[in-house]
């Protein structure tokens, strides 16, 4: 057995990363950086320094509410990065602006039309994914018999949850440009399985780590559809309005509780962790896949840039 790839983890970090186009964004305790592969092969890098939220406002360190707001921040930060990276993939073609936005330049100017249209965006993301993994599947069992058992029409909700997720996690997986984001993906994985092992950042030490890491957020994903199941359960009306309401006001909650979870299991090494890691690492299979030596650089690049001079900083 290779000795690079089994050498055990010595420092589990809090960084975490997302692979964008063409690029990786990796998020350090206090600094965030996006490096993206220009169309000529040159590395584009943007370094931000950030300041935790639970600084600012204490809540958003206390459990539950902590894994609610982490998700809304992710999001943001992703958006934002992936709209950093489409720049550089539009520099051989620049696209002629549409009548619309020429009139919203001319009225509210440049960066206001780019805030807006980032707002927009990342409201329609949101849109999207509760339409299509909570109100999609809570619509589609309303059509069930009343007499069923509330537990049983749940539960079934809750499988049809899970397998349009994995059916679009599929799907993406068959789009050329989703399957290189995919591979800039198992390039973040490696890399930071490299750095929690202490060897050095090398493409040969990442190389060798596998691609598949328990603090993914596609496990993370999961994760909150066996919660939806378990908490959903909890709750029941005769009317599918106010189920549909219900649904959608304690999503939070079963965000927040997944968090914890996946806290602990990423924290854990035990039977009953590696239990609960399973399912998530093996649906990572679809979207984590291996990466050449070029993603593998730009992984590098992105995490040394955030890595804190005090390593205790990151300690998971």
């Amino acid at each position: 057995m290779n000795t690079k790839y089994s050498q055990k983890i010595v420092h589990k970090t809090t960084i975490g990363g997302q692979s964008i186009l063409e690029g990786i964004m990796m998020k350090g305790p206090r600094k965030s950086c996006i490096v993206v592969r220009k169309p000529d092969g040159t590395l584009a890098i943007k370094d931000e320094t950030t300041t935790p939220l639970r600084e600012k406002f204490a809540p958003a360190g206390w459990p539950v509410i902590r894994g609610f707001v982490m998700m809304v921040q992710s999001l943001a930060d992703g958006f934002r990065a992936i709209e950093y990276s489409s720049r550089f993939l539009d520099d051989e073609e620049e696209e002629e602006s549409s009548g619309f936005e020429k009139w919203m330049i001319d009225k509210i100017g440049e960066g206001a039309v780019e805030s807006a249209l980032y707002g927009i965006s990342i409201v329609l993301g949101i849109v999207l994914a509760i339409g299509l993994f909570i109100l999609l599947p809570a619509f589609a069992v309303g059509f069930l018999p009343d007499s069923l058992p509330h537990l049983m029409v749940n539960l079934l909700e809750g499988v049809l949850r899970i397998a349009i997720f994995i059916g679009y996690m599929w799907l993406m997986s068959l789009i050329p440009d989703m399957k290189r984001t995919f591979r800039y993906h198992g390039a973040e994985h490696k890399t930071i399985y490299c750095y929690e092992k202490g060897l050095p950042l090398t493409v040969d030490n990442v190389r060798v780590q596998p691609r598949e890491h328990p603090r993914c957020g596609t496990s993370f994903l999961f994760v909150v559809m066996i919660i939806s199941i378990l908490v959903f359960s909890l709750v029941t009306s005769e009317s599918r309005v106010i189920q549909l309401v219900l649904r959608l006001v304690l999503l939070p909650v079963v965000i927040g509780l997944s968090y914890e979870i996946n806290r602990f299991a990423g924290r854990h090494d035990g039977v009953f962790s590696r239990a609960l890691r399973w399912p998530g690492m093996m649906l990572q299979h679809i979207t984590v896949l291996e990466p050449d030596d070029s993603m593998i650089e730009v992984a590098i690049v992105s995490l040394e840039h955030v890595i804190p001079d005090n390593r205790q900083e990151d300690t998971w």
